[in-house]
């Protein structure tokens, strides 16, 4: 598979209410044609949030956006564009990072996670010292992350209700 220059093409789900943000790396293949985040069916994020808040999981773009802005979430990409290799963050050269500071200034974020080293790595190299907030790596819902099961990986993300 060859590496292709790829820029983020979808905006973030942000309101004036959101407290939380949490960021992955980048959209993986089925994501961009979806053109809304997590669309790969095997991808745990929107179970893990439900098994979090205890809620049915949304089934589509407008229920999944409804779910994160009425508990105050943001959700959005470390990266605007890079290069990758289909959908794999260890592919991706030539990060350039999303601009998480002006999001951050349009509402009262006051935690940050992120969605797996790889948006961990960016988020703190190239935002953290201007946005000048930690973010908290959490692990990822990737099927690639299989050492966690689904209910390891709602126990560790519920921190973010704390958020």
């Amino acid at each position: 598979m060859e590496r292709k220059a790829q820029t983020h093409p979808f905006p973030p789900v942000c309101d004036g209410n959101s407290r939380i943000l949490i960021l992955g790396s980048f959209p993986s293949e089925a994501s961009r044609r979806a053109m809304f985040f997590y669309g790969h069916p095997r991808n745990r994020f929107w179970k893990v949030l439900s098994g979090v808040f205890g809620e049915p999981v949304p089934s589509d773009t407008e229920g999944k956006r409804a779910f994160l802005l009425s508990h105050g979430i943001a959700l959005w990409d470390s990266i605007a564009s890079c290069t990758i290799e289909g959908s794999s963050d260890a592919s991706i050269r030539e990060a350039v990072p999303n601009k998480i500071p002006e999001l951050l200034s349009e509402a009262p974020i006051k935690r940050i996670f992120c969605n797996g080293r790889t948006s961990h790595a960016c988020y703190e190299k190239y935002v953290f010292p201007l946005a000048g907030i930690h973010a908290l790596p959490l692990p990822s819902t990737s099927p690639a992350n299989a050492a966690k099961s689904l209910d390891e990986l709602i126990e560790a993300w519920s921190v973010i209700r704390e958020g």
